[in-house]
This record gives C-alpha cells, structure tokens and sequence, in this order.
C-alpha cells in the first residue's frame, strides 16, 4: 500500500489538500513499520474468558523530526506513539557547498536505553540525514539505537548514510538511482516541504 501512496504523492497534479492527506497515511504506514522493529517485552495480558502472554514495546521514544519537511509526518507518528517525547533539529542545506547546517536544536534529555527515531520525508544527498546523525551521536546515543524514518530516497544519499553509520536501522519507501544538477532525487516527487506547506 505504500508504494500506492507514494505514487500518487508523486503525482504533481495533485492538489495540496491530497498530498496532505496522503502524506497523513503514508506516516501511519511508515510508524507501523518502526513499531515492528521496535525492542519488546513480555506483558500478561487479561481477556474477558482468560489470561494470554503479550508484547509491549520495552524502551521510551523519542521522535526527531529535521525541520521543516518532517512536521508533515510527526502527527501520525504521535497518534501510535502517544507518550514519545519530540525534539527538533533544524538544518539547512547550503545550496553551492551543498553542506547542511544547523540552524535550531531542542532536543530533551535522552536516556541509553531509549529509541531515537529520526523523520525526514526525503534523503537526497544524505547530508542532512548525516548531520542529524552525528548531533545525536554527540549527545550520547548509540548509532544502534536509531531508527531514520523516510519516503523516498536518492541512491547516493542512502549509500552516503548506510557508510557513514552502519549500524542505523533505515526505514524508506523507494530508492530512486540519481540526483539532478541541483542535487533534487530524480524522478523524485519535488520538494516534499513546499508541496505539504504550499510554499512552491
């Protein structure tokens, strides 16, 4: 079903109030798949006839979305993790250096033992997704601990990722082969950001 959305998301004749619904599923989809790798533990639960063994997701989450384009996933991602605290990284990409730089940071106090899950809806050159990486690294948490959540991705850019920190989990609908002159994934589907704010 995700690819379904992603190729309507693609579309750009579509109107603003779709790509905003679609982008809505499209989280819900891509949080059901974060909550399946997600540490577990053993709970008891109680039916109306008797008692059967369950699971609970284990560590406390914390959700970090990259500004701007990822607010359009948060919603659903706190609507089936309703008790994860939100940090926030914010990062511009320098458009000649191509080199993404930090412009506001608010992240809470993060424990060793929770899940950190990194939003941004597109990975094109990787630059950003790597910054928010090392920001996290550099406060503590362990690279195995990290879930990046996207929906679509560059070739380069995953693989810039995947080299820089092996040991990220990397949650993506599709992977597109290449980067235009202006570092935009081709096909791609546009600047995610500007399509769900109406910004274009």
């Amino acid at each position: 079903m995700k690819k379904v959305l992603l190729s309507l998301l693609r579309d750009k004749n579509i109107d603003i109030k779709k790509f905003r619904e679609l982008s809505e599923k499209m989280g819900f989809i891509l949080a059901g798949e974060v909550g399946d790798i997600l540490e577990k533990e053993k709970l008891e639960v109680e039916t109306p006839i008797d008692k059967k063994l369950g699971i609970k997701i284990k560590n406390d989450i914390i959700i970090v979305p990259i500004l701007r384009a990822a607010l359009s996933l948060l919603p659903p991602f706190l609507k089936f993790f309703e008790y994860a605290k939100v940090g926030f990284l914010g990062l511009r990409r320098d458009e000649k250096s191509v080199i993404a730089k930090m412009y506001y940071k608010n992240i809470p106090t993060i424990k060793e033992s929770d899940d950190v899950i990194i939003l941004d809806p597109m990975i094109a050159t990787g630059g950003s997704g790597s910054k928010a990486i090392k920001i996290l690294k550099e406060l503590g948490v362990r690279e195995g601990k990290i879930i990046f959540v996207s929906v679509i991705c560059s070739k380069p850019g995953v693989n810039k990722i995947k080299t820089a920190f092996p040991k990220i989990k990397l949650i993506y609908v599709e992977q597109d082969e290449v980067l235009n002159a202006n570092k935009f994934i081709v096909p791609g589907l546009g600047d995610f950001g500007d399509r769900f704010f109406g910004t274009l």
